[in-house]
This record gives structure tokens, sequence and C-alpha cells, in this order.
């Protein structure tokens, strides 16, 4: 909901950092990678209940991932840069809170399959339009430096990393936290299907 809002600033911010790297060699490709790593392996810090490594993992997953945006627009950027980016957010996605339905099952289980499920009504509507967008040429003027068609909702990325933050914080409210958020994003998931049947009509 605050992407387009924000994405300006973090340019801003991480354009210095960016052009340090691409001055050394980094390839945005390698942040994308890595960053999917550090954040997988924030996901098993949860499973392990180490709550605070697994926030750690989630700042430096949402850095990597800021930073490889930045290095690309440096050097070029690339379709396998975009389909990397998107597709191992996506794994990031459903990893991390399965790391806290494995920390504690008993509690955790059935609310993480259901924001895993609304992630995945939300995620398909989104990538689906996208597909579609991209056959006819259309551009989103909110997010005109994004590899693919970006279609807003109620849930995007920033609100996203906050709930994850949350679940670190406040562990033992994962459940609750996970099923608000879940909600919200089957909202987001049904706004973009409403979007595409009137977009794509005719």
């Amino acid at each position: 909901m605050i992407d387009a809002a924000l994405l300006p600033l973090q340019r801003r911010l991480l354009a210095p950092p960016g052009q340090w790297l691409a001055a050394r060699g980094v390839r945005a490709d390698q942040l994308t990678v890595a960053g999917c790593l550090v954040g997988l392996g924030a996901a098993g810090a949860a499973a392990l209940g180490m709550y605070g490594l697994a926030l750690l993992g989630l700042a430096l997953n949402r850095l990597a991932d800021g930073l490889d945006g930045a290095v690309a627009r440096v050097t070029g950027p690339t379709d396998r840069g975009a389909f990397l980016d998107i597709a191992l957010d996506f794994v990031f996605y459903a990893a991390f809170p399965l790391g806290f339905v494995l920390a504690d099952p008993g509690a955790n289980a059935v609310a993480g399959a259901v924001l895993v499920a609304s992630f995945v009504l939300s995620g398909t509507s989104f990538l689906a339009f996208a597909a579609v967008a991209a056959k006819r040429g259309m551009s989103a003027a909110d997010y005109p430096q994004k590899g693919i068609f970006y279609l807003g909702g109620l849930t995007e990325g920033a609100e996203t990393i906050a709930v994850f933050a949350a679940f670190c914080v406040f562990p033992g409210a994962f459940a609750e936290i996970a099923l608000v958020f879940a909600a919200a994003c089957a909202v987001t998931g049904i706004t973009r299907f409403a979007a595409g049947w009137r977009a794509f009509s005719g």
C-alpha cells in the first residue's frame, strides 16, 4: 500500500552504496541470491527459536533486496535480474513464516498455513496480471523502474516486512498476527483479480 511512496527514498539512500559495490565488480544477481540465502537462514533461525537472529537476517535480506536494484541501475537492468528478484522474494516470503511454524507447530501451524495460502492468492493474482500486462505492453506508472508490471494492493512489500518483524518481536503472538495479515492479503488478492477482470475485458 505504501511501497510507491517509499521507493524514491529507498533509491536515494541506496544509490551511493550501490555505486560503490558496482565499482568493485559486485553484480546485482549476486546480491539477489545472497540476500535469499540470508533470508532462508533467518527462517532457520526462527525455527530454532532464535528470534533476534531471525530479525537480523530479515533486515539483511531486505538490505540486499534494495542493493541489488541499486547496483542494477548502475550496471544496467537485465531480464534475468528481474526474474531472480521477484522469484526469490516469493521463496523468502513463503519460507519465513514456515520458520515460526516449525518453532511451535501446535500453536502456529494452522495460522501459518492460512498465511501462506493467502500469499499464494495474492501472489498468483500479482504474477498473472504482470504476465498479461507484459503481453499488452502495459507499464505501471507508480513503479516505472520495476522489471515487471507491479500491481499494488492493500498488502505490499513494506507491510509484509513489518509483519515479519512483528513475528520476531512478538513470537508468542504469531498466530494472531498471521491470521489478521492473511485476511488483508486475501483482500489484496481479490482486488487484484478484480483489477485484472476490468483491465483485460474486451
